[in-house]
């Protein structure tokens, strides 16, 4: 049931700077939106407790104190919007098609995106505060198959540094000029103030090529298959290529979005793109079975059309604790967003770049033919004569990682963030399984993986994941002050057999970390949890220094809690933005996945 709301009657109860002012955003300055905290000595969240009683489980929890540096302050947690609010004759998470119309199910009613309804794909997922033209805006992006976005203007009260939706602002974010969007996942508000997004579950192009029916044009995959609703229906128009790409929103002069897909960046299951500090350098995550990881240095800060793309060769010290590797980088070749896009204009297929051989019965490959390992399985692989090679990199970015011999065996590679202070990067791995076994699925003896490839991952078994931490430091060959060199296991959950609630990892430990954000200036890393195997998902605060995990956010029964995200100076107040997603229709919820901000917060 879509919800009317007043949005200008939302309020937040917060503490913030003392001052003077209204709810106008006329003073609001572009600013670094994790802009590093100096003069913080200590700091931690009051920890919540695990929900027990039913009506604890079916809402959301959060803490409700922060003490800084010996000072308390008191703050709270409140939604901003949710899927079907209305405002402006728009209503949120409506997915519309190739013509901005709306798309409706079988029975006339919207296609709304909230992961609960007759929709393919999982609700809302990451929301960015932007400081730009002297105002705020959120921009929202839905993870659903056709991927839809909306932005929306905020007030902040200047006394209690309270945000509220502006009423008469909510507008949708059309993309069919790029070819429409496609399970938009975690995303960043880049240091340049704009809404660096993702495409996650690109279609395996030669899927589509080989199991395409002739008479239907359908393929049995409902990811790809989904998406002709966007094209009305007609199947034909619809190309695997459109999607698996990395999506910004600018917002211009005059309060519109300007919508771009970053094909320099590379096609595969993003994640997310989490800009360095140089604002250049992007490291990309590659959600899904054997996948890679991926760095990007783009040719001009605060510009992503252009640069040089890289893929991570990973060499295993120890496999204990998540594991302990080298890392290496491969130079896959520099491209512009205007020469990939000419090509995937084309409607390409596979075979326009591969030519293909049966793998052999003892799993080698025909003379000529090179044999790898991904997300697509085991395949013998060979570029077609004359194609460019730049453009290869791009379109199928993980399989030619593959055949550049990169390691393709990371699983469920999530979220991305950053430690100004210390020079290290973070990933959350949701789980340590399959490709990263050696030779197992599960702790059991299978080859599925590992046949044909590298075999460079070989550590212990854990589904309850891992966060690695990643030293970074200047290389002069790649041109970055913040390449990768090694990478290690600081954080696993801890499995243990299913209690009476279906729990399966440790409640006092991390299950299936999804999104990781740092608080910078302080040894906070805030972890948030897609997962099954905890029956609350949560959002952690995980000190690095003394090694104390403390829960900040517990979601509804049902919802994961997808991008949390840290803003240190939003006109003098702080905030962590959080989704929950895809919560249970018996929840408080309803079912409607919602955005919301924990704060406001004085850091200063």
């Amino acid at each position: 049931m879509i919800r009317n709301i007043a949005l200008s009657a939302i309020t937040i109860l917060a503490i913030g700077l003392t001052g003077c002012g209204s709810d106008e955003n006329s003073r609001s300055v572009a600013t670094n939106p994790q802009e590093t905290l100096t003069g913080i000595d200590s700091i931690a969240f009051e920890e919540i407790a695990t929900a027990t009683a039913p009506t604890e489980k079916a809402k959301l929890l959060t803490t409700k104190k922060v003490t800084i540096n010996g000072t308390e302050q008191s703050i709270d947690f409140t939604s901003i919007m949710a899927t079907g609010d209305k405002d402006n004759n728009e209503t949120f998470g409506l997915v519309k098609d190739m013509n901005d119309n709306v798309i409706k199910f079988e029975d006339g009613s919207p296609y709304i995106c909230n992961g609960t309804n007759g929709g393919v794909g999982s609700g809302l997922d990451f929301s960015s505060i932007l400081q730009k033209n002297g105002k705020l805006y959120m921009v929202n992006q839905f993870e659903c198959q056709i991927g839809a976005m909306y932005m929306f203007e905020l007030n902040q009260d200047a006394t209690t540094g309270a945000l509220s939706p502006k009423k008469d602002t909510l507008q949708f974010i059309s993309q069919k000029e790029e070819f429409g969007g496609f399970v938009h996942c975690a995303g960043q508000a880049t240091p340049w103030n704009s809404h660096l997004g993702s495409e996650e579950y690109e279609t395996d192009a030669r899927f589509v090529e080989e199991e395409t029916n002739a008479t239907t044009g359908l393929t049995g995959s409902k990811y790809y298959d989904e998406t002709a609703k966007f094209f009305g229906g007609d199947i034909t128009k619809l190309n695997p290529y459109y999607y698996g790409w990395t999506p910004e929103v600018r917002v211009k002069a005059d309060g519109t979005p300007d919508y771009s897909k970053h094909y320099a960046m590379g096609r595969f299951s993003h994640e997310l793109s989490y800009v360095m500090p140089d604002k250049k350098t992007v490291y990309m995550s590659d959600d899904g079975t054997n996948v890679g990881l991926f760095m990007f240095v783009a040719d001009k800060a605060e510009d992503l059309s252009a640069g040089t793309l890289y893929v991570a060769k990973v060499t295993q010290n120890h496999g204990r604790d998540g594991g302990d590797f080298s890392l290496s980088w491969i130079d896959l070749g520099h491209a512009d967003n205007a020469e990939v896009r000419a090509i995937v204009a084309l409607k390409p297929n596979f075979s326009t770049f591969f030519e293909s051989a049966t793998v052999n019965a003892d799993n080698s490959c025909p003379t000529g033919f090179s044999s790898i390992n991904t997300t697509a399985g085991h395949e013998c692989l060979k570029l077609k004569a004359g194609v460019d090679e730049n453009i290869v990199s791009r379109v199928e970015t993980r399989r030619y990682a593959a055949l550049k011999g990169a390691t393709t065996e990371f699983r469920k590679e999530e979220g991305i963030t950053f430690n100004p202070a210390t020079n290290k990067l973070y990933v959350a791995m949701s789980a340590i399984e399959r490709g990263m076994e050696d030779n197992k699925k599960g702790g059991d003896a299978n080859d599925k993986y590992d046949k044909g490839g590298n075999n460079d991952i070989k550590v212990e078994y854990n589904y309850c994941g891992a966060i690695y931490e990643l030293d970074v430091a200047n290389d002069t060959n790649i041109k970055s002050d913040y390449v990768a060199t090694n990478m290690k296991g600081i954080l696993t959950g801890n499995m243990i057999a299913e209690d009476a609630n279906g729990n399966k990892c440790d409640l006092n430990g991390i299950s299936n970390p999804d999104n990781v954000t740092m608080l910078p200036g302080t040894n906070l890393l805030t972890i948030g949890e897609d997962t099954s195997k905890h029956e609350n998902n949560i959002i952690w605060t995980y000190d690095l220094d003394s090694g104390k995990l403390s829960r900040i956010l517990s979601t509804p029964v049902g919802a994961e809690t997808t991008s949390p995200f840290w803003y240190t100076n939003v006109n003098g107040f702080g905030y962590m933005t959080a989704v929950t997603q895809h919560p249970d229709t018996t929840s408080a919820d309803k079912g409607e996945s919602s955005v919301g901000v924990l704060g406001p917060i004085k850091f200063k």
